[in-house]
């Protein structure tokens, strides 16, 4: 993410926090207070984006949703960790076979 990304987010937020608009005036004010140069379009971008949206309800929905994840979670998070460790023998399968020709990025 993109140093202006990241101040619009928490130009957002912070407007959200204070129940004040999220317009792109707003956004812009705030970044150019933090010394942060924003380019209006991405400004205009984001109060687009986040119009109608409750900022706070989305973060809290978040945390709340993934705490009262159902056992089926469980299952999922094993998964997607058998997924990365196969991943990861499938990596180290690469750098050997690179080993098993003869040269190596250190040799």
């Amino acid at each position: 993410m993109s140093s202006f990304e990241t101040a619009l987010s928490y130009a957002a937020l912070i407007l959200a926090d204070a129940e004040v608009e999220v317009s792109a005036d707003n956004l812009l004010a705030l970044t150019k207070a933090a010394n942060v140069e924003v380019d209006k379009i991405y400004a205009d971008l984001f109060s687009k984006a986040l119009d109608g949206q409750d900022i706070k309800a989305l973060l809290t929905n978040f945390s709340a949703g993934a705490a009262a994840a159902p056992v089926g979670g469980a299952a999922a998070a094993g998964g997607a960790a058998a997924e990365e460790a196969a991943a990861e023998e499938e990596e180290e399968a690469k750098e050997e076979s690179d080993d098993d020709m003869g040269f190596g990025l250190f040799d």
